[in-house]
């Protein structure tokens, strides 16, 4: 049997200072630059990820306050988080990107395109948590955060176990800087993103109603919404061929991008 790498083995460990902090990320390829922002479960590189570094050079950034960096209590909320992680883009010599967003980091991806649309060649949020929805589950043992995460959690590993402590560090900083359930400036501001925008869901998401994307394809003019068939909140995990095959398709097409109806994808 062929011998399986583990995900992200071909990516290289790097630091950038920024606004007082030390950003660690990831960078694998040699394509254009697509910078990736985690969900608040924390950092980890999945085959999605290595499956968008053929087509691009990947740059996914750990933010500040996760994994083993530093408790972050100045930063005040996501619309200074991203600006701390565009200037850390700026720093890595990068002044035009693509830009993918996860869950929180989907947060943090929108509030960086509305602050600085001229460096965003194209968006995609990924089970974004922008716009709240009732019933926002808490943290659990790894069983109940797999149940959670994948539409089917019996073929998937359990998610790797994290550092109380550092789960502790993570849930706080998220739980103080997320912002409104609805975030009335956020939604005004949508609605005059200039940037193409991709939203994937995946059709059996346990953690964010996947319906919920109806509401960024209302709000963004240039907005895309694609559901991607049996997969559920962890899409680059569960799905990595058909999360990277539709990201990558719309990141090379941005406006002219016209889904391929295949038996992986549903476009609403």
């Amino acid at each position: 049997m062929a011998q399986i790498d583990t995900p992200g083995a071909a990516f290289r460990e790097g630091f950038v200072e920024v606004d007082g902090f030390r950003i660690r990320y990831m960078e694998a390829g040699d394509g254009p630059p697509l910078v990736m922002l985690h969900g608040a479960g924390g950092f980890s590189l999945t085959r999605g990820h290595d499956l968008l570094s053929r087509q691009f050079r990947v740059i996914a950034f750990e933010m500040p306050g996760f994994g083993q960096s530093a408790e972050n209590t100045r930063t005040r909320d996501v619309p200074e988080l991203a600006r701390t992680l565009a200037a850390a883009a700026a720093n890595l010599g990068l002044d035009r990107y693509d830009l993918l967003g996860i869950s929180f980091g989907g947060t943090t991806a929108l509030w960086l395109a509305l602050q600085q649309p001229e460096c965003v060649r194209g968006l995609v949020l990924a089970a974004p948590a922008a716009i709240g929805w009732a019933g926002r589950p808490g943290a659990g043992s790894p069983e109940e955060m797999a149940r959670r995460l994948y539409a089917h959690p019996e073929r998937m590993p359990l998610p790797p176990a994290i550092d109380p402590a550092v789960q502790a560090k993570q849930q706080a900083f998220v739980a103080r800087v997320r912002g409104p359930e609805r975030d009335a400036d956020l939604e005004a501001q949508m609605r005059a993103l200039p940037v193409a925008t991709l939203v994937l869901f995946g059709t059996l998401d346990r953690v964010i109603p996947p319906e919920m994307g109806r509401h960024y394809k209302e709000l963004i003019p240039n907005g895309h919404l694609v559901f991607v068939y049996d997969a559920g909140h962890a899409i680059a995990v569960e799905r990595p061929e058909a999360f990277a095959d539709v990201v990558g398709d719309f990141l090379e097409r941005h406006e002219a991008f016209v889904i391929r109806r295949t038996e992986t994808l549903i476009h609403p």
